[in-house]
């Protein structure tokens, strides 16, 4: 009883010592209101450019508690008609306390006249496909591992002309040979020239968040309907997956 009638009474005279510390003498002087830029991005959020044509940004305004503030805003666009790929336009702007706010939009310049098409749905050939660290054969680590003998449903999808969406660039490797599940999957976009070389233009993981470094020496064999690349990963995780669409070859 005797400790909890000390404990109240440390209790009591700490919320004493908050009380003096707080009475009505003192004054707030650090608190102030302060009011953000609102951006509205003018046109779509994506924007698709045929190659070698002209991109006018639609541009953003910018206004400051109902004013105009153009004078503020920085853009950033680093479109080049010339190449085919994704860009990030950018706008960006301050208040008076330097507090910042930015929006964006996505461009795609895309080649209208690629004419190869490798939507489908590819299975992967497990014993050309290379795990490079060690040299051993996706075959031989999808025994490793055991859980699964065959990696499968690796999908290419017509984006825009010569550009594909694709649902695991790994080729099946962290989500089917060990077994990560879908989200461990590396999405991205490829495009492919009329030559068949493939290059790639973005990549995603959802469970990690990140990329791939590269893909190279990527081609598309359209006569066995076959796509190959090696791919660099984290730095350290190099892979040479070869996969074959599935079905018979389209005459």
């Amino acid at each position: 009883m005797k400790k909890i009638f000390l404990y109240a009474t440390a209790l009591l005279m700490g919320a004493g010592v908050l009380t003096s510390c707080n009475d009505g003498n003192d004054e707030l002087t650090d608190s102030r209101l302060t009011n953000y830029v609102v951006l509205e991005m003018q046109g779509d959020e994506f924007v698709a450019v045929p190659l070698g044509s002209t991109y006018t940004d639609a541009g953003c305004k910018a206004t400051l508690a109902g004013e105009d503030a153009a004078s503020r805003l920085v853009t950033d666009n680093p479109v080049d008609v010339n190449t085919v790929g994704f860009y990030t336009v950018t706008y960006a702007a301050k208040n008076d306390d330097g507090f910042a706010i930015s929006t964006s939009r996505t461009v795609c310049v895309y080649d209208p006249d690629a004419a190869i098409d490798i939507s489908g749905t590819y299975d992967v050939d497990m014993n050309e496909s290379i795990y490079l660290n060690n040299g051993k054969t996706y075959a031989d680590r999808a025994d490793y591992y055991g859980n699964t003998t065959q990696c499968t449903g690796i999908t290419f999808e017509e984006f825009l002309p010569g550009i594909f969406y694709c649902n695991d660039l790994f080729g099946g490797w962290y989500a089917q040979i060990r077994g990560y599940g879908a989200g461990y999957a590396m999405t991205g976009y490829i495009a492919v020239d009329n030559d068949g070389n493939v290059e790639l233009l973005d990549s995603y993981t959802p469970s990690w968040g990140d990329s791939l470094d590269y893909i190279e020496d990527a081609t598309y064999d359209a006569d066995n309907q076959t796509i190959s690349y090696t791919l660099s990963y984290a730095g350290q995780i190099f892979m040479a997956p070869v996969m074959k669409k599935v079905g018979e070859l389209s005459e």
